[in-house]
């Protein structure tokens, strides 16, 4: 026989009791933990791979490293070498070196720093260089150079078979038509309106149509011009009077180079930036250019920098955990950059296509009224809107280049501390510029619906309450796209409880609803359905009749519904039949007890299954009646404490009912049964009067006699606290409880207990 431990769980309390399986206890067999090291192997792998395998793959795609390192004028990374992304010095940043002592076989330690301090030092390289490349190369509008010739190609070709003389006509004779209707309706402010529309697309159309993208794709077009605008502004904020915007993004471009490149990587290197002092910049840009990394050390020393020098002739692990940071903060410029350049060229890639758009508008569209009117005043207010957003990015990026300079001009040497607030204002600007991009976008449409209105003949007052012109649909300037998303989730529903779409799905009413075809099954049967619910209502009738009848005989059994022990009766009666638990609330009810007894008897009874143990191998009964008891001494005080002490008194019958008692005329060995009752109140004592060969070698009588008077006598303990509930009585009821946890023997070599078979 083997035993084991359980624990009760009670709020505030914790107690262990034993209890003796009633059969073989399964071993388990010991386990290795195979999914948690598998777990641990993936983790370490992410770790070695963020740590020194990505900054290489970053780095590799454009690396291309001499052998000697030595040679002068030879750049240090060839592939970023094209994109000639130059500090205030004139140094390139594919020239830019990681400066470190003498490396060989013989000094390990040293070896890896420089290789790995190596593969991070490239890939941060790699990353800020085509951060800053891909600021200046979106505002310089030379990517638009690749493909213009090809754009005014397709202008040319669709305005050549759109603008022809019957379009024109067609066109025209269907706005002269609606002139005459506006006319014929008496609405005379709209019929001149429309004739001012059509003269005002007559005389602008040619001009247009002659040369479709030239304000787009021009050097002077409106793009341009937004961006040289955005640069002055920005130039001016940097305090520059006669800005040159030709050569101002070059000039940004080596800001954002001194700022996220050679300062970091001088504190990186050296421990400090070393440009403080003149001599030092000299040298170091001396030996950078050269490509030879023992002359930027001696230029160190000749500079009288000892202390930059002994830090790069002695490189150590906090580099390295520099270097990831400067990997993470030129992450985040990568984004910002990427995020800015996007940005820039989706603006001038949709006025290309408003300018497309608007070469229908001027052949046609522009002399219907409505919707076509409204097309090509969208594209026009588009194409202008664009050169706006142009401005409105540029002075965003001014503003964050002078930012950023004084930032760090403030700094005096604190550049970590600067790069970090600069990863987050990096963050911060992401957002700010979506929200830009966002309010540009919504003034846009405003504008575009206003004008609209205008050409249309609408009323001011109108106009001005949040009226939408025609063909604006759900973009204009009150619209959001929330409400749009709400406007389709309306026309989806409408479309599935339509009876057309009922007749194409088959005959399934609302197809698109879930479990359709399973409705429409059950459906199809509605006779047996009803036939089955009278049926099942009656049945159902049948049943709270004999459910109030049980809970009011095992109530009465126990004094009555209107006591708590006979609520509690009721409950456990209605249980055992099987009653569901929806419906056992509204039997205790109706059969006649109060909300509150109902309420706590329930509220015990949940605290009971809750604590109790759940082993499968454990005596139910008698867990049950120690979980209660101790339930009960958990709850003094508690507003449901009648009905804790009334669960005690269930339990403790049912494990009187279910403890074996020994037949009469049974051979009882009382000598045996006296010791034990001499010092079952204490485990120790117990254990040390009787030994286990003991408990094996009494009969099967004498243990049950035991066990039986055991349970007898804790359950008049339980019945006196319910009736009596005072201190006295519920030490009793607890020294009980001890008394039975203490006859269920702990460990297997404990032998036999009072209630094995």
């Amino acid at each position: 026989m083997t035993s084991r431990r359980f624990s009760v769980r009670v709020p505030g309390k914790f107690c262990t009791a034993r209890y003796a399986p009633r059969g073989p206890v399964p071993r388990r067999r010991p386990s290795f933990g195979t999914g948690a090291w598998r777990r641990r192997a993936v983790w370490l792998a992410l770790t070695i791979f963020a740590l020194f395998v990505f900054p290489g793959f970053v780095g590799a795609l454009a690396v291309a490293q001499d052998a000697a390192g030595t040679t002068a004028g030879v750049s240090e990374i060839d592939g970023l070498s094209w994109m000639n992304i130059r500090d205030s010095s004139g140094i390139r940043l594919s020239d830019y070196r990681f400066a470190t002592g003498d490396e060989s076989m013989f000094k390990p330690r040293a070896t890896i720093l420089w290789a790995v301090l190596g593969l991070e030092f490239i890939g941060y390289i790699a990353i800020v260089t085509t951060a800053i490349w891909l600021i200046g190369y979106a505002l310089s509008f030379r990517w638009l150079d690749m493909f213009s010739v090809a754009l005014r190609g397709v202008a040319d070709a669709v305005t050549e078979q759109i603008a022809t003389p019957i379009v024109l006509v067609t066109a025209a004779s269907i706005g002269a038509f609606f002139v005459a209707w506006f006319i014929v309706r008496g609405y005379h402010a709209k019929a001149t309106m429309q004739v001012v529309t059509m003269v005002g697309v007559a005389v602008l159309g040619p001009v247009f149509l002659a040369e479709p993208l030239a304000d787009v794709l021009s050097s002077d077009g409106l793009l341009a011009q937004g961006r040289d605008l955005g640069i002055s502004v920005a130039a001016g904020l940097n305090g520059n009077a006669n800005p040159n915007p030709s050569q101002l993004v070059t000039t940004m471009q080596s800001d954002l180079a001194d700022n996220f490149a050679r300062q970091p990587l001088q504190v990186w290197n050296f421990g400090h930036a070393v440009d403080v002092r003149p001599a030092c910049r000299s040298a170091w840009s001396a030996g950078v250019a050269a490509g030879d990394d023992g002359r930027v050390i001696t230029g160190m020393k000749a500079c009288g920098d000892t202390a930059a020098q002994a830090k790069a002739e002695n490189p150590s692990m906090g580099q390295v955990a520099t270097g990831l940071m400067l990997l993470v903060c030129g992450g985040i410029l990568l984004i910002f950059a990427m995020y800015l350049g996007i940005k820039v060229i989706k603006a001038a890639l949709d006025t290309i296509y408003h300018g497309i758009m608007s070469i229908f508008g001027f052949a046609a569209g522009g002399f219907v009224y409505g919707p076509t009117q409204t097309f090509l005043v969208r594209n026009l207010v588009d194409s202008f809107v664009a050169a706006a957003r142009m401005t409105a990015y540029t002075i965003f990026l001014g503003v964050y280049v002078l930012f950023m300079g004084n930032l760090f001009a403030q700094a005096r040497g604190q550049v970590m501390a600067v790069i970090i607030i600069a990863g987050t204002v990096e963050i911060v600007a992401i957002f700010q510029l979506k929200r830009l991009s966002s309010s540009l976008s919504r003034g846009n449409d405003w504008i575009a619906n206003r004008f609209s209105l205008t050409i249309q003949g609408s009323q001011t007052k109108s106009s001005s309450s949040g009226a939408m012109a025609l063909g604006m649909g759900g973009g204009g300037g009150n619209a959001s796209s929330g409400m749009g998303f709400v406007s389709s989730l309306g026309a989806l529903n409408t479309i599935n409880s339509s009876p057309v779409t009922a007749w194409l799905a088959g005959g399934t009413i609302n197809p698109f609803n879930p479990l359709a075809n399973t409705r429409r099954s059950i459906e199809r049967s509605t006779g047996r359905i009803l036939a089955s619910r009278e049926q099942g209502y009656v049945e159902h009738q049948l049943s709270r009749t004999n459910w109030r009848r049980v809970a009011v005989t095992a109530a009465t059994q126990a004094g009555g519904m209107h006591t708590q022990l006979g609520v509690s009766r009721a409950l456990k009666a209605l249980r055992d039949n099987k009653v569901p638990e929806s419906r056992v609330h509204h039997v205790l009810l109706a059969s006649g007890a109060r909300h509150e007894m109902v309420n706590h008897s329930l509220a015990a009874l949940s605290t009971q299954e809750s604590t109790v143990s759940q082993n499968p191998y454990g005596f139910a009964p008698l867990q049950k009646a120690i979980a209660t008891a101790w339930a009960v001494d958990n709850h003094v005080g508690h507003e449901a404490h009648d009905a804790f002490a009334a669960q005690a008194v269930i339990a403790a019958d049912s494990f009187v009912r279910h403890s074996n008692a020994p037949a009469p005329g049974a051979a009882i060995d009382h000598a045996f049964v006296q010791r034990v009752e001499s010092n079952w109140h204490s485990d120790r004592a117990l254990r040390a009067a009787i030994t286990p060969d003991e408990w094996n070698g009494a009969g099967r009588d004498t243990r049950w006699a035991i066990g039986h008077r055991a349970a007898t006598m804790h359950q008049d303990a339980a019945q006196t606290y319910y009736a009596n509930p005072t201190d006295i009585n519920r030490d009793a009821l607890m020294q009980s409880a001890r008394r039975v946890a203490n006859l269920d023997h702990l460990d297997p070599e404990g032998g036999l207990d009072p209630w094995n078979p």
